[in-house]
């Protein structure tokens, strides 16, 4: 893991070693202006403890998250936008570091794409799916 770490460009952010745009900062919690945006205000927010996936970063270090996402969108000043966190390369992720990113859409042009590819199912499937998760709950 500490080599991981010592290579991870957040993870040198977070030390000072590379600057960043900071926009916010504790002892748990570090957000900046994303270098390559989507829009204006593209910003990132990510836990100070480094892991490559979400599962991977103790709940006490997620608390504050969101709240500081939100604090993004009302300086950002976003009335529309996306809160994504990617998962693996096959989801997209490409710094292995847990980052969310908040990404203003103010138009069709900029910000995040999506596709939406719906399955067909009926709710036999849905409810054995249900079961299945709910009992691992």
């Amino acid at each position: 893991m500490a080599s991981k770490m010592a290579s991870c460009i957040f993870c040198k952010i977070i030390k000072g070693d590379i600057p960043c745009f900071k926009l916010y900062e504790s002892d748990k919690t570090l957000a900046f202006l994303d270098i390559n945006p989507l829009s204006r205000g593209h910003a990132l927010v990510i836990p100070k403890f480094h892991g490559e996936k979400l599962a991977d970063i103790p709940d006490d270090n997620l608390s504050e998250i969101l709240p500081v996402v939100k604090k993004l969108v009302a300086a950002t000043g976003a009335t529309e936008y996306n809160i994504l966190q990617n998962n693996g390369r096959g989801a997209h992720q490409e710094v292995d570091h847990v980052h969310f990113h908040m990404i203003p859409k103010p138009n069709a042009e900029e910000g995040l794409g999506i596709r939406w590819p719906q399955q067909k199912t009926d709710m036999d499937k849905i409810k054995a799916l249900y079961e299945e998760i709910k009992a691992r709950m």
